[in-house]
């Protein structure tokens, strides 16, 4: 019997495996090397001009005032600034989410409605501002509808809202004694909300069975504040309504003209979009399971509600998380119409400081920060809204 023959061993710089890690381990070194060299190089330009890397400058006097939003005065720090500029941007985003939402489900839903002008409208609606770029639409809003809106004295009014050419006037909510108390109420009843559907939604997911979470949990939320309400001797909350009071309104929550046309052009055009997203969702599900739902007697409006959009979110969500992101983003177009979101007011701050480099690199990781945020919690809906496994 021969022996068997013997293996020859590869030196290790033939091996795949070493040659693959060397790469990597090469190509680390020299985009390290890169970044050193242009640290270098910006550290000793800004030295040249008297500057630095550093965040210090954010703590020197701001040298301007802000009225937009929380505002703040001219003896207030640059990071009060930024701070200033925050809080603008998300009351943008954050008011834009909802209502964008809520624009592109109704709109999804009527492009696919029997009534030939509700469709056809909706889909001009759609297919123009699709078309059409976002800064123009937003000029457009501005200049052509906002500012061409009729005087304070000739102002338009929807019940307790005002609009004219100086901004919308929406009633403005004071708390009233029992206000916290009434508020932790509120807590307690979220907080009995989310047990109670996680509790149904976790027994649904193991034995596929329809415990009706949402409606469940929505009995604590909305049952236990009105009861609270009706109980304390005074509302908790009152609303103070705008009036006209010589040549300014007194009163009311004032939306600036420019706070307004960047939420109503960021809503319009985000929402086209996600109207297209919930039609394609819709069309995802089988015909069979709307023809099902129909037999056992249930109205269009039970069937579309509870058969065919519960299962078509899970198509929907994940266009529709891009959609969140694009609108968060858009909103550093408020400079169009000089409205003092995060861009505009980081802009006055390196105009200012000159520190460019470090205005620039913070607005960055905002925005950075802003997108993960939204994607996470986008994501994590997405994964309670898939189809449980068995």
């Amino acid at each position: 019997m021969h022996p068997p023959p013997l293996r020859r061993i590869e030196p290790f710089w033939r091996d795949v495996r070493f040659l693959q890690a060397a790469g990597q381990i090469a190509f680390i070194l020299v985009a390290l090397a890169l970044a050193a060299w242009l640290i270098s190089n910006l550290n000793t330009a800004l030295e040249a001009r008297g500057l630095d890397l550093g965040f210090g400058f954010l703590r020197r006097n701001a040298g301007f005032a802000l009225t937009e939003g929380p505002g703040m005065a001219r003896t207030d720090p640059y990071w009060r600034a930024y701070v200033v500029g925050l809080i603008n941007s998300l009351s943008v985003i954050i008011v834009g989410l909802v209502l964008t939402t809520i624009v592109g489900l109704l709109a999804g839903v009527a492009l696919l409605s029997p009534n030939w002008l509700l469709r056809n409208t909706v889909r001009a609606y759609v297919e123009f501002i699709r078309n059409t770029p976002l800064l123009v639409q937003l000029f457009f809003i501005y200049f052509g509808v906002v500012l061409t809106m009729p005087s304070l004295q000739d102002r338009i009014e929807f019940g307790p809202i005002t609009l004219s050419q100086r901004g919308v006037w929406v009633p403005r909510p004071i708390p009233q004694g029992g206000f916290l108390l009434w508020l932790g109420v509120v807590l307690v009843a979220l907080t009995f909300s989310v047990l109670i559907y996680a509790r149904l939604d976790r027994r649904r997911r193991i034995t596929g069975d329809d415990a009706h979470a949402l409606r469940w949990a929505m009995v604590p939320l909305i049952g236990l504040p009105l009861a609270s309400w009706l109980l304390l001797p005074h509302p908790p909350l009152a609303f103070e309504a705008p009036v006209l009071e010589g040549l300014r309104m007194v009163g009311g929550l004032r939306l600036t003209p420019e706070y307004f046309a960047i939420l109503l052009g960021l809503v319009l055009y985000t929402g086209a979009f996600i109207a297209d997203i919930v039609r394609g969702g819709l069309l995802a599900v089988p015909h069979g399971q709307r023809e099902a739902a129909r037999s056992t007697g249930l109205s269009e409006g039970a069937v579309l509600r509870l058969v065919i959009l519960p299962q078509a979110m899970r198509v929907i969500i994940p266009p529709l998380i891009n959609q969140y992101l694009n609108l968060a983003k858009n909103s550093s177009l408020a400079i169009g119409v000089g409205y003092l979101d995060l861009y505009a007011v980081s802009q006055i701050i390196f105009n200012q400081s000159g520190q460019a480099v470090q205005v620039i690199a913070l607005l960055m990781l905002t925005y950075l920060a802003l997108s993960l945020l939204i994607s996470l919690l986008m994501n994590w809906v997405n994964r309670r809204m898939q189809i449980p496994e068995r």
